[in-house]
């Protein structure tokens, strides 16, 4: 009974992304600057591929409300640039904009992406630490199988991912939570030397908009 629960949340799963991307062209997008204000540190939104930032305005919108400053890059588009590229503009927004004390928040690429900008952008030491949501640290094994050049990335033989797997040192800083089961991401997201905690569910997207991965964000944050 497991194995087919586990098949009709992977599709319940593919059935959240699709809905989500279908009415994000219709949805009333609020102006970004809306979500500036706040006492607490500033968050920093950044989206998987082929995700603008709205995908993650639920988990935006949860933090907001507990008081802490929401930015997006809304430049991105769908976040079809390299990583190193995207890991390039994020760092210059921070910079741009004297943001300090950033938590970087990614799902998916994004978290490639953050894990990019601490090693390698960050020269100024503006960020905290990293919340990463399903994201292949170790790459995917499904990648080498992907007919896009922009998903191809993640194989786990791409010397990119291998460079960023083997900087462990940056690890402590982040904090990576996952599913349960990924069914794209086999290999999971367990990132060694960070603080790992799994979800009682199933799927890639669906944690975007789940109070459990709501709560343990916050916690993640309240922890550094």
């Amino acid at each position: 009974m497991t194995v087919w629960r586990d098949a009709a949340d992977i599709v319940g799963d593919r059935l959240y992304a699709i809905h989500r991307q279908a009415r994000l062209p219709f949805e009333r997008q609020p102006p970004v600057i809306r979500y500036r204000g706040g006492r607490l540190a500033p968050v920093l939104l950044i989206p998987g591929v082929y995700e603008t930032w709205q995908f993650m305005r639920p988990l935006g919108d949860h933090l907001h409300g507990l008081g802490h400053p929401i930015h997006a890059l809304t430049e991105l588009g769908y976040n079809r640039k390299s990583i190193a590229a995207t890991a390039a503009v994020a760092q210059r927004y921070l910079d741009e904009n004297d943001l300090r004390d950033v938590i970087l928040i990614g799902h998916s690429k994004g978290g490639i992406i953050g894990k990019h900008m601490m090693v390698t952008d960050d020269i100024s030491g503006r960020i905290a630490q990293l919340v990463a949501v399903n994201s292949p640290f170790g790459g995917s094994s499904l990648a080498r199988f992907a007919p896009n050049p922009a998903l191809r990335v993640f194989d786990p033989r791409n010397e990119l991912i291998v460079t960023l797997a083997g900087n462990v040192d940056i690890n402590a800083r982040i904090t990576s939570i996952y599913s349960r089961l990924d069914p794209i991401i086999p290999g999971g997201s367990h990132l060694d030397g960070a603080v790992n905690i799994e979800l009682p569910m199933v799927g890639h997207f669906r944690p975007l908009g789940s109070a459990d991965l709501f709560q343990e964000v916050a916690l993640a944050i309240a922890r550094r």
